[in-house]
C-alpha cells in the first residue's frame, strides 16, 4: 500500500560555526553545512538533508543506503529472496524465527490490528495482489466474486501465531504479510536513528513521501513540510507542519488507484475485501516514530470519517482529514494536529 506524497518546503542560509579545534596551519576546514543526499529504495526514492562536513558525506551515504537496504531484504514482498516472501511461500504448519527488525515492524502491526478491530491488517497481501496493487502485477478490473471469497479466508490477523520474545512465526497455511504500509515509515526510523548514532543532529529524512526530522537548519529555523492538497496544484498545501523529533505521513486515495464503474484505491478494507468506498480523500498522521505515523495513516483511512475521527481523539493521534463532500475538498483535524500547525 504506497502511501500518498506529502510534499515538502526548504528555504536555509548561512552555516553552522567550524569545530573549536583549530586545524593545522596551512589546512582548511570545512564548516559543517547543509547536504543533501539521495538514492532509491523501495521502488521509489529516499532524500535526506543534514547538516555535516563534506569529508563524511560518501561515509553517510553509504549507512543511510545500508539502512533502507536491510529492510527492503526482509519486509519487501517485491524481492523474491527477502525473508517476508520466504515466509508468504512457506508451507503450513511451519515455524519462522524472524530477523529483530522485522519482528520490531511485526509486532507493531498486529498491536494497531487488535487495536482496531481489524481496519487495519498485515496478513492482506493476498488481497493486494488480486487487486492487482501487488507484486503479481497491476489490472484495471475488479476481481471476480469467488475470487474475492477466496481470497478473504486468507485475510485475517489473528490467524497469525506469533511469539514477540522468540521472534518466532507460525504460517498458518496460505498467509500472505503484506508490510508496504509499515515498513517504508520504519526505514525512514532507521535512518534518522542511524543518523542521530553517527552525531548528525539536525536531519531531515525522506522515503517516498514519508518524513522524520531532528534538530534545525543552519539558520536556526524549523524543518518546515506542506502537506499535499489531494488534486491540488504544487503551490496547494492542505497544511504546513514544522517538524523537530517529528514524524509526518500520509496515506490517500488519489495516488494509486484505477477507474472502472468507481475509483478502485490501492488502500484496501481488510474487512471488506475491496478498496476503500468512503468520504476520506486523504489522511496525514504526525508521531515520533514514523514507522507509526505510516500505519496509523493506513488504518484511520480505512476507518473512514465519523470512526476515524473518533478512534484518532481516543488515542490522542495528531492527525489531518481531507474529506470528500460533494465537489468540495474539507479538512478537519484533531487538536493534537491543530496544536502542532500553530507552532508553525
Amino acid at each position: 500500500m504506497t502511501q500518498a506524497k506529502p510534499q515538502t518546503m526548504w528555504s536555509w542560509s548561512g552555516a553552522l560555526s567550524a569545530p573549536a579545534a583549530a586545524p593545522p596551519r596551512g589546512l582548511a576546514v570545512a564548516a559543517p553545512a547543509l547536504h543533501t543526499l539521495r538514492g532509491a529504495t523501495m521502488g521509489t526514492a529516499w532524500s535526506v538533508k543534514l547538516v555535516a562536513s563534506s569529508a563524511a558525506l560518501s561515509e553517510l551515504e553509504r549507512g543511510i543506503q545500508a539502512c533502507l537496504d536491510r529492510v527492503v531484504a526482509q519486509m519487501s514482498t517485491w524481492e523474491a529472496a527477502s525473508d517476508i516472501s520466504r515466509y508468504n511461500r512457506a508451507e503450513a504448519g511451519s515455524l519462522h524465527t524472524l530477523p529483530a527488525e522485522f519482528a520490531q515492524v511485526l509486532a507493531s502491526a498486529l498491536a494497531l490490528a487488535a487495536d482496531t478491530d481489524g481496519a487495519y491488517d498485515p496478513s492482506v497481501g493476498t488481497l493486494t495482489d488480486l487487486w492487482g496493487f501487488g507484486p503479481a502485477g497491476a489490472h484495471a478490473q475488479a476481481p471476480e466474486a469467488a475470487s474475492l471469497a477466496q481470497a478473504r479466508t486468507c485475510v485475517d490477523w489473528r490467524r497469525l501465531r506469533f511469539e514477540p520474545a522468540q521472534r518466532r512465526l507460525l504460517q498458518p497455511g496460505g498467509a500472505y504479510l503484506d508490510l508496504s504500509s509499515i515498513a517504508k515509515g520504519y526505514g525512514v526510523d532507521c535512518v534518522a536513528d542511524w543518523l542521530l548514532a553517527q552525531g548528525i543532529a539536525d536531519c531531515l529524512v525522506e522515503v517516498g513521501g514519508e518524513l522524520r526530522a531532528h534538530g534545525r537548519k543552519p539558520d536556526g529555523t524549523a524543518w518546515r513540510v506542506a502537506v499535499e492538497q489531494p488534486g491540488g496544484g504544487e503551490d496547494e498545501a492542505a497544511a504546513v507542519i514544522a517538524l523537530d523529533g517529528l514524524s509526518i505521513a500520509t496515506s490517500g486515495d488519489y495516488r494509486r488507484y484505477f477507474d472502472a464503474d468507481r475509483r478502485y484505491s490501492h488502500t484496501l478494507d481488510p474487512r471488506s475485501g475491496a478498496p476503500i468506498d468512503n468520504a476520506v480523500a486523504s489522511v496525514t498522521v504526525l508521531h515520533p516514530q514514523c514507522m507509526h505515523a505510516d500505519a496509523l495513516a493506513t488504518a484511520l483511512t480505512v476507518l473512514g470519517a465519523h470512526a476515524g475521527m473518533a478512534y484518532a481523539n481516543r488515542r490522542d493521534i495528531a492527525a489531518l482529514f481531507v474529506l470528500r463532500e460533494g465537489e468540495a475538498l474539507v479538512a478537519r483535524a484533531t487538536p493534537g494536529f491543530v496544536a502542532r500547525q500553530r507552532r508553525v
